[in-house]
């Protein structure tokens, strides 16, 4: 089969790779329909994330067809759409048993396309199937799906939830990506007062307007004087971190107010500064985390009822073997508008049909 590797920084490639094949009984193998790339990804094409060896097969967000499943999997079987979840779950360890997915211990948490091979290929295998792919129910496109394996539960659990959003808050995301974006989105079902944008592409600041962001400004053109003018100089009561660069962090802290929260979503590959001598007296909350995704079947509900905004997110659509073309336009978001780029179609699901096994 064809897949996208990653061959050390700066280096990736779209080529011929052994076919994946059950290792455990509770594996499934996944014809991958539709895919995605991440902006952490990028940030380990850029060799921010050194334990991702050279020779690993990229990506951990898709929507695809179980064509084979281990004896011990019952939740789904050959023929059965699903979506396939960024992070995996054994189930019995002690973090999965408090729903803390992504600090699996069994083997799961954020495996593929990072310390096993991904979802950027025709063929991906997926541990722990029973909890770690989601049935589709038949109105949801597979396109719309793709952004609930990663994207909408993290901004949701590591930005909204973890920010302690509240109704009537003023609520600031830096960084209009699509995690930033689904950010924008999910703080919405707490009714803040406002919410303010923060990006340097006014591509994706006009996306977020259209998303429900009250204001937006961009990075250059002082944010931090437009968060104290629109609070009398107290400071937003959430800030969220969605980009992963020391500037953007430390930005954060400077706009929280006094008790306010920062959400730290973004993948950071530097050291940032952390300046508790101007914070240790302000009483801040401030958190990370990786997603653990226990959200993503009540999301699916959401956007199974249209709730949630879903294909308006990807701007550009690709077939699976323009893999590198994809991560040309996607990393060139400020020049190319790419806010989520998508591959796969019908075409290729015949083909890989096809070829499944030679």
């Amino acid at each position: 089969m064809k897949a996208l590797v990653f061959h050390g920084p700066g280096q990736i490639s779209w080529e011929d790779v052994p076919d994946p094949g059950i290792k455990d009984a509770a594996d499934t193998i996944v014809r991958v329909d539709a895919v995605t790339i991440c902006g952490t990804d990028l940030h380990i094409v850029k060799g921010d994330v050194p334990e991702v060896e050279p020779g690993r097969v990229l990506g951990h967000e898709a929507v695809g067809t179980v064509v084979e499943t281990g004896r011990d999997v019952q939740t789904v079987r050959p023929g059965d759409r699903v979506l396939i979840s960024c992070v995996s779950s054994c189930g019995r360890c002690r973090f999965c048993r408090e729903g803390r997915y992504g600090q699996c211990r069994g083997g799961g948490g954020w495996a593929l396309g990072h310390t096993i091979d991904g979802t950027q290929a025709e063929y991906v295998r997926v541990p722990f199937a029973d909890l770690s792919v989601h049935p589709l129910p038949s109105d949801v496109d597979s396109f719309d799906a793709l952004l609930l394996a990663d994207i909408f539960p993290t901004a949701y659990e590591v930005g909204v939830l973890n920010g302690n959003v509240r109704p009537g808050d003023t609520v600031v995301v830096v960084g209009a990506g699509p995690i930033g974006l689904a950010a924008v989105t999910t703080a919405q079902l707490y009714s803040p007062g406002r919410i303010i944008a923060v990006d340097l592409a006014d591509s994706r600041l006009a996306a977020a307007r259209s998303l429900g962001a009250d204001a937006t400004v961009n990075a250059e053109e002082e944010p931090e004087r437009l968060v104290a003018d629109l609070t009398d100089g107290l400071g937003a009561d959430v800030v969220m971190e969605a980009v992963g660069v020391p500037e953007a962090f430390e930005m954060c802290t400077r706009m929280v107010r006094p008790g306010g929260h920062v959400a730290n979503i973004g993948v950071h590959g530097k050291p940032v500064t952390l300046h508790l001598e101007d914070l240790w007296i302000k009483d801040i909350t401030l958190t990370t985390g990786l997603v653990d995704t226990y959200s993503t079947p009540m999301l699916l509900r959401m956007m199974a009822a249209g709730r949630l905004p879903s294909s308006s997110l990807i701007t550009h659509r690709f077939e699976l073997w323009q893999m590198e073309e994809a991560y040309d336009v996607f990393s060139r978001a400020a020049e190319t508008g790419a806010l989520k780029v998508a591959l796969g179609g019908p075409q290729h699901n015949v083909m890989t049909v096809q070829t499944r096994g030679t």
